[in-house]
Formats: structure tokens, sequence, C-alpha cells
């Protein structure tokens, strides 16, 4: 059976809603004073693609997913989901995590239960379960339970968890980042593959660039707001060519190199004479761009 034939029913689906962040902010009260975490982010997620957030510890990527989530409040700007405003803990989104976070007294099977949304019929819920496992891969260990498995075992039940959510929205913050390297190249893999099958829009966060690149049609490069650079999104990249990408492909090496470079690791990396332009450009044409333009040649690549 193929996996987009395991997509979710007609009756039964969300459709990907585009998201919109329009100058959020996020500041946190320290024992030293105001703590700025996020400024005046401006970014329009399209619906059914895949974004990337990456940057330094500390810069508020997943503190920026919170957000979206409504696991927290931005102090500043607006959140829309479809057009309208995001509100209490939103149920057109799912979140997974870098943990599992499963039960550890329930089967696969009953954590991935716990998804479903309220109300669901029994019967229409075991067959959205039984086919969430399948999608997955996990169809013959869905009566162990936690403790039985393996680490990426218990990583795609937790996504199979979120799926079940049948969300417009699904907010991933690390979800790779305990693997083992083989582990998270199957990950990254099997995350495409419930991508073509369960279309949603993705907002991903990753300390991995070479991640970014694989999974996302766009990655924000985020930075730590400061009297030089007030926002917080430094620079937004187009990743050119379709999914599966090829992880050898010299096109992501440069790009590999640009965003580290913004990272503030020296790669040491030349370009050749004759190469190409840069294929990633900046967001121009979307509210981003001008929050970007001005701080990418000074600010992002220190």
């Amino acid at each position: 059976m193929s996996l987009t034939s395991l997509a979710r029913p007609a009756t039964d689906a969300r459709s990907a809603l585009p998201v919109s962040l329009q100058g959020v902010g996020r500041t946190f009260a320290t024992p030293t004073g105001a703590r700025t975490v996020l400024a005046e982010v401006d970014l329009d997620l399209r619906a059914g693609e895949i974004v990337a957030l990456i940057g330094p510890s500390g810069c508020g990527k997943s503190t920026l997913l919170r957000q979206v989530s409504r696991l927290d409040t931005p102090d500043r700007g607006a959140i829309l989901i479809d057009g309208t405003p995001a509100g209490g803990v939103d149920h057109r989104c799912a979140v997974a995590f870098q943990e599992p976070r499963l039960l550890p007294w329930r089967t696969l099977r009953h954590n991935v239960a716990l998804g479903l949304p309220r109300g669901t019929a029994k019967d229409a819920g075991a067959a959205r379960v039984d086919a969430l496992l399948r999608l997955v891969g996990l169809e013959g260990s869905a009566g162990l339970r936690p403790r039985q498995v393996s680490g990426g075992m218990a990583q795609r039940a937790a996504l199979a968890r979120a799926l079940a959510r049948n969300p417009g929205v699904l907010l991933l913050d690390e979800p790779f980042g305990a693997l083992d390297a083989l582990t998270r190249l199957k990950m990254q893999d099997l995350l495409l593959e419930v991508h073509a099958a369960e279309p949603t829009t993705v907002l991903l966060v990753t300390h991995d660039v070479e991640e970014a690149l694989y999974l996302a049609d766009r990655v924000v490069l985020l930075g730590t707001p400061d009297a030089a650079a007030p926002r917080s999104v430094r620079r937004v990249l187009d990743v050119p060519g379709a999914r599966p990408r090829d992880r050898a492909s010299s096109t992501l090496a440069e790009l590999r190199a640009e965003l580290l470079e913004g990272l503030g690791v020296h790669t040491h990396h030349t370009r050749p004479a004759d190469a190409a332009p840069d294929r990633a450009t900046l967001a121009d044409d979307r509210p981003v761009a001008a929050a970007t333009r001005t701080t990418h040649d000074t600010e992002s690549t220190r």
C-alpha cells in the first residue's frame, strides 16, 4: 500500500493552513531585568510549505514555535492562522517535541489515540490510528510500550500522535535532535513521506543546517535582537529544487556554507570564480524582507 493511499479520509481532513506573523515580539522578566527574545517578527507561511527556523541557542526559535501554538502568548504583534487570530491552545495546530513524551504505561497505539480530536467516534478513531501507525511504519509494534521500543520508534509514535489531531499546522521542535545520526536521516525521509501523505503546513525548529536545507522550502535565520539589529529575523532563503533533494548537491553545499557563515561559523569555503550567483534569495516580495535586507551583511555574518 502506498503512503499516499494512507492519507486521512476527505471527511476528516483539515487542509493545510497559512500562517501570518505580524510584528510578533516576546520579552521575559529576569532577575537582571527584561530580556527581549523575539522582536518584530514578520513572516508568512504559505499553506502546505515546510519552513525551517535556525539560529544560535537562545535566539527564540522554540519561543516562536510556542507563540504559534499558543502554548505561550506574545507581548506584541498578531498571529493569524488561515486569516483568523490564534487563540487559547489552538486546535488547528499540533506540536511534536525533541522528546517523544509518550505515556509509559500506555501502548504505542493508545499513545497515538491520545491525539485524536475530542468526540471522535470509536470506530473512526480506531481506523485513523491504524492508518497512522501504518504511515509511520509501526503497525507491527502497536501493542508495545515506550520502554520496549527504540528512540526512533518512539519519535515516530509521537509524530503519529500529532497527526491524529488532523492539524492544519504542524509545529516540530527539534524532533530528531536526540536521535543518532543514521536514525535522524531516516526520520527526515519519513517526515517528507508523511508530509506527502498528510499535507499540512510545517514549521520546524532545528540546529542542523543540512537538515533545514534537505527538508524545507524556505529557511529562516533568526538572531538575538539588539540595538544594532533590532529585528529577530535576519534572513529568509528559498531552497531550490523539489523534495526529496540530493544530499550531496553542490547547490545545497553552497547554501550550507552561506548559512553557517550567517551563524558565525567560518567554513573556509571558497566559491569558484566561475560559479553561478547565489541561488538563495532574500524574500524581497514578502513582508519579512524589510526586516532582513539591512541586517544580513552587517549582522548575520559576524
